[in-house]
């Protein structure tokens, strides 16, 4: 049985560039579709979060006016109701043994650009993962929480990698628009990771060795097969 780590943010808001918060937390599509798929793999599931913390589910993620799709919503609502013991009590970061488990998935939402993009613990959870050659899997703004993770040399650990994350196209305008505090994709590309992007708002998996990362909600499926696909290999 595989033993998969999945890494949600703990935080409920997000500091927009005018000052203004913005009501976040993790992506109910997301934390569903991937959770739900790899549990009917047969893998085995810890839910962990900065401090232990109780992860909110962003409000806009279970509008059915943003999602587009009332059926899809109460499906979502449902799922997140059967996982409620799992998620009021996830494993604290700091206390996570990365030894334990085969993969680490980390859905996403704005959340992490809140908290798990510099959260030192997710950072050396992360680097230990990726030097044992675990399987790290962020998708959509998921991939902001490898911005935590420095080398020993003080470099940023991703770079050189290939990977895809939520688009600045899909974040100016399906995201926070113009008062997004900062570009995930753009700042990764900084910091040296060699981004690729699909169609818009389309699935779109990229894998780089152990790294397999998805660029949006529609690759939440993509994502948790090609995570099963890789641990069965």
């Amino acid at each position: 049985m595989s033993r998969i780590l999945m890494v949600v943010s703990a935080a409920d808001s997000l500091e927009l560039a005018d000052g203004t918060l913005h009501p976040t937390g993790v992506w109910a599509e997301e934390l569903v579709v991937a959770h739900k798929a790899l549990k009917a793999s047969g893998a085995a599931i810890t839910i962990a979060s900065p401090g232990g913390k109780k992860p909110t589910v962003d409000p806009g993620s279970l509008n059915p006016d943003i999602v587009g799709d009332k059926e899809k919503v109460e499906e979502f609502k449902q799922y997140i109701g059967e996982i409620a013991d799992e998620l009021e009590t996830p494993h604290s970061l700091g206390a996570v043994n990365v030894a334990e488990f085969d993969a680490v998935v980390l859905p996403g939402g704005h959340g992490p650009m809140a908290d798990l993009a510099t959260d030192a613990e997710l950072g050396a959870l992360l680097v230990a993962a990726d030097h044992s050659g675990k399987i790290i899997a962020p998708f959509c703004h998921g991939p902001a929480g490898l911005l935590s993770a420095t080398a020993s040399d003080g470099s940023f650990a991703f770079a050189g990698r290939e990977l895809t994350v939520f688009t600045d196209e899909e974040e100016l305008t399906g995201g926070t628009g113009e008062k997004t505090p900062w570009l995930v994709a753009t700042t990764l590309a900084e910091r040296g990771a060699i981004v690729k992007a699909g169609p818009a708002w389309s699935s779109f998996v990229v894998r780089d060795g152990n790294l397999i990362s998805g660029q949006n909600p529609q690759s939440s499926e993509a994502v948790a097969a090609a995570v099963v696909s890789a641990l069965t290999e």
